[in-house]
């Protein structure tokens, strides 16, 4: 968070913690800080971080209960996955491109992907 940015603070709130959120930090069903909490321990005011809940709920990332607080919305699971396979596939397509420019066959690479996979 910084002021000196020229993104609205709310902004900055909402666009953290919808990453946050892509990342798998923070998972679905997962409690958000109450917005008296996080607005004391920005040391901002309450409103700015209603108007940043405000918008995740709008654009689907956050659900807000009355009494019980804001939470990591489960119905855009599907969403989250899919950008995670977008990242994944991105990596995949380096690591072809790696493969291919060595001569490593693509059995060879399967092997590694199997045996990465089930490391613990």
């Amino acid at each position: 968070m910084s002021n000196k940015i020229s993104r609205p603070l709310y902004e900055q709130i909402s666009s953290q913690v919808r990453a946050q959120i892509m990342s798998g930090e923070l998972k679905a069903g997962e409690a958000l800080p109450s917005i008296r909490a996080l607005a004391k321990s920005l040391q901002i005011s309450v409103l700015t971080v209603q108007k940043a809940y405000d918008l995740l709920q709008e654009d689907g990332f956050i659900e807000t209960t009355a009494g019980k607080g804001c939470y990591v919305s489960v119905q855009n699971q599907d969403f989250y996955l899919e950008e995670q396979q977008k990242k994944i596939e991105a990596h995949f397509n380096e690591a072809i491109e790696i493969a291919r420019a060595s001569g490593i066959p693509l059995e060879k690479l399967l092997n590694l992907l199997r045996l990465l996979y089930e490391e613990d």
